[in-house]
């Protein structure tokens, strides 16, 4: 870190710093690294999830070393792919640790779905388990208020990529449908208000009063297709399907709950019901399944990165199932304007936009856009603050990170 920070005095008051939150040596960090040096630009100066979140460094002290510069540029990262960085943030969003919920508006943990600090700090490593999402987002939360405010009282000139606060809200999916109608785009109705739904005997009366027998039930908090359940019921019948990557597991008489990676289809209501239960009682965004338009009698639905208010690198996902997230290995696309109309094109980009000015702290995104079958209507169905890993997109013949550091230099 010293022989990066002493790149920046050297280029005297021709570049200002840009400090990077992460995970070292990931594959997010190096994308962005190289870019950096493909534009000639210093490294940025690193600072680790894992050390913040143990207090090993503070991000009050790397800043005072800059104190005369114009401005610090701080890009918050993402914390996945680190099962200590996991632990950690579970552990802070413990229910025996004090933190600031500025930035957390679900109230307390229940004792079924939180631990001790401790536990949380010796969970055993499993692959593919999901631990405790509600107490991480709880965490995280906590984490991103105590950077932002550490980095308040410093009195700095500081320009965040994405602003805590607006990364914090993306990450819940139910905040992010409420601001997102709040500000007019068109969302996916809900079979009841945000929140009412706490377990699978109230997500069937919402079905029996709102007559949405297909819906998509989702941790309201997770990423990756991680606690995502395609859901119908007949109405007649009252057969039921979920197709989800969930993975249960029975264990002396209780139950761990998986993210497989691959798709799995549960007809059966005793699995269905328990699935539901887990997924509601950690907080579940409900909406009704939008049918997804299809190309090459294939579903899809649009990655678009916005930078800078700017739509620029596009993906597309495709799938023959339900659910078509790129972690259950769909097939990606980076040719979508010759593949969509530019009528269609045009409407995604004008969705996903709309979508990020919702989140004046933010000045990169990925967003979702779902194109619905037969209407042609757009839906900005996620919004990712971290959504800019896209291999192979360029825009204007960058990639990703490097279009995001060429706009940043921009004054405009």
């Amino acid at each position: 870190m010293i022989e990066v920070m002493g790149r920046y005095f050297a280029n005297g008051a021709g570049e200002n710093p840009f400090l990077l939150i992460g995970n070292p040596a990931n594959k997010r960090t190096l994308g962005l690294q190289a870019a950096r040096s493909k534009l000639g630009l210093a490294p940025a100066i690193e600072l680790s999830y894992e050390q913040l979140l143990k207090r090993t460094i503070y991000i009050q002290d790397v800043l005072r070393t800059f104190a005369g510069f114009e401005e610090i540029i701080i890009l918050i990262d993402a914390p996945g792919e680190d099962k200590a960085v996991e632990r950690e943030l579970i552990a802070w969003g413990a229910p025996d640790q004090s933190g600031d919920d500025v930035f957390w508006s679900a109230g307390s943990l229940p004792d079924s779905i939180s631990i001790a600090a401790e536990e949380a700090r010796g969970l055993p490593l499993e692959h593919g388990r999901i631990y405790y999402p509600a107490q991480w987002y709880r965490g995280y939360c906590r984490f991103l208020a105590a950077v932002h405010r550490e980095v308040k009282a410093l009195k700095m000139a500081v320009r965040w990529v994405n602003s805590p606060g607006s990364i914090a809200s993306m990450f819940d999916k139910r905040s992010c449908w409420q601001l997102l109608s709040r500000h007019g785009l068109l969302m996916p109705a809900l079979p009841a208000p945000s929140g009412t739904i706490g377990s699978y005997d109230s997500l069937q009366a919402a079905i029996a009063a709102s007559g949405m027998n297909r819906l998509f039930i989702k941790l309201a908090c997770g990423s990756g297709a991680a606690g995502v359940i395609a859901y119908q019921i007949n109405p007649r019948t009252g057969e039921e399907l979920a197709v989800t990557t969930i993975g249960i597991e029975e264990r002396a008489g209780s139950y761990s709950f998986y993210n497989t990676g691959l798709l799995r289809r549960y007809s059966e209501r005793s699995d269905i019901r328990r699935m539901i239960d887990w997924v509601c009682s950690e907080g579940a965004h409900i909406e009704r399944w939008i049918e997804k338009d299809s190309i090459f009698s294939k579903s899809f639905d649009v990655r678009q990165l916005v930078v800078k208010g700017q739509a620029c690198h596009t993906v597309l996902r495709l799938s023959r199932t339900s659910i078509i997230n790129l972690h259950l290995r769909n097939e990606r696309r980076t040719d979508a304007d010759q593949l969509l109309s530019a009528e269609v094109m045009q409407a995604v980009k004008h969705t996903a936009e709309a979508a990020l000015r919702a989140f004046p702290g933010s000045f990169a995104a990925g967003v979702d856009v779902l194109v619905h079958r037969g209407s042609g209507r757009t839906y900005a169905i996620d919004i990712n603050p971290f959504g800019d890993l896209l291999y192979g997109a360029e825009y204007e013949g960058m990639n990703t990170h490097e279009w995001q550091m060429r706009q940043l230099l921009r004054k405009d």
